[in-house]
Parts: structure tokens; C-alpha cells; sequence
């Protein structure tokens, strides 16, 4: 393969300024890992394994840091925007294949904006108003679609400040659960203890797919490869700090909530922390608790909002989806079909689907797209370039995919068919987009 005219130096003409810095890029892919999901599904998970929280996330880590590797590599061996499609089109330069993964990225913003939908009108939310959750997700989405509409320009520093809010809740809910531990209150015991009707094997397994949702994150970071100050010495340290630190975060809110708070408790709240820092009797009012995880929270689903349609964008650009999703507001300069569809679809993904099916199906999703990630790798090792940049092992992305298809096998019928609609959707609009693309070249021709 030639090489990418992309991997020049920083500094030559024709890229993206790189100002962004080894600890911005830090605090961007903690703010990106550290979302909303560890808000929601602490539950979830306590109801395949009971107590043994920390079991799914330790599984789920192992593989997040094997995959992980491979975006090393990969984005300081080609450091551009476009992500794992972009690698998949370098290695295979099949235009299906390419626009395939591109599409499964794009259906996982759908999906995990949906997802948080739905944990925004829970019970965080009856924390400050009391309305109905179906109406109250729709009207959300909308305010969201408007605001997405209308330009949203995201900066780092804005993500940051958001960033912030967000690891604030999730430090307030360690310490108090620190505070009641230390006082001789809560039950360690806890920690040791299965979920009674599920087998621990089967139960930690299923938990670990939830866990992973937690995890997800360092792909979009790919995105920023071209603004990044030195990359292959940046990227590296970034992305294992990043997704260090935010393990070590949700194994202590794991063990926090589990000793302040029964098990059976956890696993049927939809806003397990807000339950936990009630439970430790801090005092601390619900509605302001409610209002950091409605922050985190809405963040989240709008950053995922904002790349879905941007994804859609992009695909339409490179004629792999019909020029409609490439059409603009003429003042705005924002995708609107684009943005529209991304809109409905999560609307109506929020109305059918629960947060832990949703969930789920985004991690399904997106094990895909890390699948064609960790193949991609292997096969680029012989694509040399001009620059010094990570190298991972080869036994690495092996163990990898090895790891990712043991988690896709633990899925359940329902996601796999979701997941086989978005093919089978994206199938037909990469189909229409080459009709209209060669009806284009007869006219012009």
C-alpha cells in the first residue's frame, strides 16, 4: 500500500491545526469515557452478578485495554480523522465494507442516545419534576435536535467544564460511601455475593457486556488525530491513562454502592447512585444529585446526537449514503436531513427499547466495528510509513478478537436482530446512494 499523505509532519499545509496537547487530550477521552452509562446501569449489572459488580468491569477493562492497543497504532501510524472505517478502507479498499463500519458507528449514536433517553426521563429526573418518561424523552430528543440544528460547537473546553459536573457525581457518591465504610456501617460482604437465581459464570458474562458500555468512548477520539500535538508520543499515554483512570473510578463506585446499598435494590433502580448517596444518609438533597446525573447525562446524548449525524454527513459526502443526508441549512451550515433522521430514529428507538437493551445493542454494535479494527490492524503491520509511531504486539489484537467475539456470542436474539436491521437498512441506502451516483455520471457523461 502507498502511504497516506496524511501522516506528514505536523506543521505542512493542507491539515488541521494541532494544538491539542497530551493532557487536554487526557482530560477529553476521561470526559468521553466517563459518561452517563456508569449513572444508569450499576443496576443492571447487580442483577446478573448481585454484589460482584467489580467482576464485569475487570472482564470488560481487560478487553477495552486490548482494543485500545489497536487504536494506538493505528491512529499514530495514520493520524487523520475517520476512525476504524477509515482503517478498514485502507486495508481492504472495499467500498462496502468501509461504508458498513462507518454505518454501524453511526447506528451506535443512534442507539446509545436512545439509551440515555430513556435514563434522562428515569428517575433522576422525578428527582426534581414529576412527568411522564415516554413524553419526557421525546420532548428532550427534540430540544437536543434544535440545539444540534442551530450548530453545536463543541470545544474542548466546554467538554471539560461538562466533564467536570459529571466525575464530580461520581466522586461525591465514592466518598460518602468512603465516609459510611470508615464509620463501621455498610456490609463488605456484600462484594462476595452472586445474584441467587443466575450462575455466577453466566451472570458475570452477561454483566460484562453491560460493563463495556461504560467503557466506550476511545474511538471517537480517533476523530482528533489531526489536531493532536506529536501524536505517537500524545495518543499512547492519553488513551491507557484515560481508560485507567476511569477504571479505577467505576470499580470504586462499584464497591461504594454495593456496601452501602443491597444488591436486590440495585438491580431494580433506574438511578442506582441517586438511590446510593440517599442511602448513605449524607443529607445531601435529591434534586441536586439528580441535576449532575441530568447534566451528565444530557451531555452525553448529545455528543452522540452530534456524531451520528456528522457520521451520516461524512458518509453522504463520500457518496456511500443518498445526497439528501448531505444537504445543509443554508445560514446554519448543519446537516439537516442528517441530523432529522438521527432525530427520529433515536425517538423511536426511545420508545421501544429499554435502557439495558439499548445498551446492549450499542455494544454489539460497536464489538463489530472493533472486530474490523483489530483485523484491519493486523493485516496493515506490513503498510510501512515514513514516522515513528505505537506498535502493539501482534498477540494483541488476536487476543482482541478472540475477546470480542466471546462477548458478541453472550448476546441474546433480540440484539442480534436489531443489529441485523441496521445492516439490512444501511444495505439498501449504500445501494440507492450508488444508483443515484451512476444515474449522476450518465447525465453529466
Amino acid at each position: 500500500m502507498t502511504n497516506d499523505t496524511s501522516t506528514t509532519k505536523p506543521g505542512t499545509e493542507g491539515g488541521l491545526k494541532r494544538a491539542i496537547g497530551a493532557p487536554l487530550l487526557f482530560a477529553f477521552i476521561v470526559g468521553d469515557t466517563l459518561g452517563a452509562g456508569i449513572y444508569t446501569l450499576v443496576g443492571t449489572m447487580s442483577a446478573d452478578v448481585g454484589g460482584v459488580i467489580w467482576l464485569p468491569l475487570l472482564i470488560a477493562l481487560v478487553v477495552a485495554l486490548l482494543t485500545a492497543g489497536t487504536y494506538a497504532e493505528l491512529i499514530t501510524k495514520y493520524p487523520h480523522a475517520g476512525g476504524a472505517a477509515r482503517y478498514v478502507d485502507r486495508a481492504f479498499s472495499i467500498p462496502y465494507v468501509s461504508f458498513l463500519v462507518g454505518f454501524l458507528m453511526m447506528a451506535s449514536g443512534i442507539t446509545t442516545a436512545a439509551a440515555l433517553a430513556n435514563a434522562f426521563a428515569g428517575d433522576y429526573l422525578a428527582a426534581l419534576i414529576d412527568v411522564p418518561a415516554a413524553p419526557a424523552a421525546v420532548v428532550f430528543i427534540i430540544l437536543l435536535t434544535i440545539i444540534n440544528l442551530r450548530g453545536v460547537r463543541e470545544s474542548l473546553t466546554a467538554n471539560l467544564v461538562a466533564s467536570v459536573i459529571e466525575v464530580s457525581g461520581l466522586v461525591l457518591v465514592i466518598v460518602l460511601a468512603a465516609v459510611v465504610f470508615g464509620s463501621g456501617g455498610g456490609e463488605p460482604s456484600r462484594l462476595l455475593e452472586f445474584a441467587p437465581d443466575v450462575p455466577p459464570l453466566q451472570g458475570a458474562f452477561a454483566a460484562s457486556i453491560i460493563a463495556f458500555f461504560s467503557f466506550l468512548g476511545f474511538e471517537a477520539a480517533a476523530n482528533m488525530a489531526e489536531e493532536v500535538r506529536n501524536p505517537s508520543r500524545a495518543y499512547p499515554r492519553a488513551l491507557f491513562g484515560a481508560i485507567g483512570t476511569a477504571a479505577v473510578i467505576y470499580l470504586l463506585i462499584a464497591v461504594g454502592a454495593v456496601i452501602v446499598l443491597p444488591p436486590a435494590e440495585l438491580a431494580v433502580s433506574t438511578a442506582p447512585l441517586l438511590d446510593v448517596v440517599a442511602a448513605t444518609g449524607a443529607g445531601i438533597p435529591p434534586w441536586l444529585f439528580g441535576l449532575i446525573a441530568l447534566v451528565a447525562i444530557a451531555n452525553g446524548t448529545l455528543l452522540f446526537m452530534v456524531m451520528a449525524s456528522r457520521v451520516g454527513y461524512g458518509l453522504a459526502e463520500a457518496g456511500l449514503l443518498p445526497r439528501a443526508f448531505g444537504r445543509v441549512l443554508p445560514k446554519r451550515r448543519t446537516p439537516v436531513v442528517s441530523i432529522l433522521v438521527v432525530a427520529g430514529l433515536t425517538i423511536g428507538l426511545t420508545l421501544l427499547g429499554d435502557v439495558s437493551t439499548l445498551a446492549e445493542t450499542t455494544v454489539l454494535l460497536l464489538l463489530l466495528v472493533f472486530l474490523s479494527a483489530n483485523v484491519s490492524v493486523l493485516v496493515l503491520k506490513t503498510d510501512i510509513v515514513e514516522h515513528a509511531h505505537f506498535k502493539v504486539p501482534r498477540f494483541v489484537p488476536v487476543l482482541a478478537i478472540i475477546a470480542s467475539i466471546g462477548l458478541l456470542t453472550q448476546q441474546t436474539g433480540v440484539v442480534w436482530l436489531g443489529a441485523l436491521a441496521y445492516v439490512a437498512v444501511g444495505s439498501v441506502l449504500f445501494l440507492l446512494a450508488r444508483v443515484g451516483r451512476k444515474r449522476e455520471e450518465r447525465v453529466s457523461s
